[in-house]
């Protein structure tokens, strides 16, 4: 349950704009807050079952979006080649600060 709510997390980061005002202000409070869902539901004086059901169905348009799209996978694939790369130079002295600093921040 863990794995999946820090994906779900990871993955709002990268969609969340798509969605509603009030979806996003529900995930936000939910996963970035960690609030219940009674907490949730009592802040934004709407009923625990909404709550639930927004996260339910946000969490499966997120989930949707990135079998589409696919930008967390890009991003682990970009991440692995440079990983990679960063290797390759450091085994063969080729490897300069200012190169590392690059493959750094390309990381990021």
């Amino acid at each position: 349950m863990l794995e999946k709510a820090v994906e779900t997390s990871i993955l709002f980061d990268y969609y969340g704009g798509l969605f509603t005002d009030k979806q996003r202000q529900i995930m936000e409070l939910r996963f970035a807050e960690d609030l219940s869902l009674a907490e949730i539901a009592e802040q934004l004086s709407i009923s625990r079952q909404a709550v639930h059901d927004t996260i339910q169905r946000t969490t499966q348009q997120l989930f949707d979006y990135e079998d589409k799209l696919g930008l967390l996978k890009i991003r682990h694939l970009r991440h692995n080649k440079l990983q990679i790369l960063e290797s390759q130079l450091r085994e063969q002295g080729c490897l300069s600060e200012g190169i590392g600093q690059l493959i750094n921040e390309l990381m990021d």
